[in-house]
């Protein structure tokens, strides 16, 4: 078992020792023990110190392991918030199973909230955030989903706070959820809206599923957050 002492090969090995970690399009690549876009993650997260970070999404946990380490790795008491509810399967279902995933890995810094952010942002939790330096977009992977997680987030973003969101490059239909519930990939199109607001910096890195780094507040807010049309879906991964 991995622990919060741990050098950084010791946890990579130890998260890599999990094959699910290996997936989900972040670049990961064993032979090397290369975290792919894991290292910008970590890099972000060691630069900007914060001592709050919130992960929307994650399928067994990749970016809110690799960010709470570097949380850890700066020693002044930060911790991930995770918002995903487990809809994918009952991965995230049990607090307990959970809490012994994390620890194991040596990150026992993450705040699991079992809920859809459209949940999330009616409980206590989410009103006692505030201060947030890194947040992370990467639950289901539609522009509509991701405009109502980066809306809900926004005004509790420290002024300096850089938001991430994972597959961002490319439209592609997706099984994920089941055949009976593809949907379309298509982050891309929030991008584009971004990217037309010229307060706004954004980033973007065509590696593996492609990853965004957006900072600044919109000078035209009704344009950016004016809802897309969806597929009936409403969740994240």
């Amino acid at each position: 078992m991995n622990d919060p002492s741990a050098s950084l090969d010791q946890f990579i090995s130890q998260l890599f020792s999990q094959p699910d970690m290996l997936r989900m399009g972040h670049g990961q690549r064993l032979a090397d023990q290369n975290l792919g876009l894991g290292w910008l993650y970590y890099g972000l997260a060691r630069i900007l110190r914060p001592r709050c970070a919130v992960v929307i999404g994650s399928y067994r946990g990749f970016a809110p392991s690799v960010i709470a380490r570097a949380l850890l790795d700066n020693d002044e008491g930060g911790e991930v918030h995770f918002v995903d509810p487990s809809l994918a399967d009952g991965f995230w279902s049990e607090p307990a199973a959970v809490s012994r995933h994390f620890t194991g890995l040596g990150t026992p810094n993450i705040r699991h909230h079992r809920y859809t952010t459209q949940a999330f942002v009616e409980t206590d939790a989410y009103a006692g955030l505030d201060d947030i330096g890194l947040l992370m977009v990467d639950g289901l992977h539609t522009a509509e989903q991701a405009r109502f997680d980066y809306q809900a987030f926004l005004p509790k973003l420290s002024s300096e706070a850089i938001t991430l969101f994972h597959d961002s490059t490319t439209r592609r239909m997706s099984t994920f959820y089941g055949e009976d519930k593809a949907y379309e990939h298509n982050v891309c199109d929030f991008m584009d809206r971004i990217r037309q607001d010229t307060s706004m910096e954004i980033f973007t890195l065509a590696v593996a599923s492609g990853v965004s780094l957006v900072r600044g507040y919109p000078v035209n807010p009704d344009r950016i957050f004016a809802p897309f049309k969806t597929n009936g879906h409403a969740h994240d991964t």
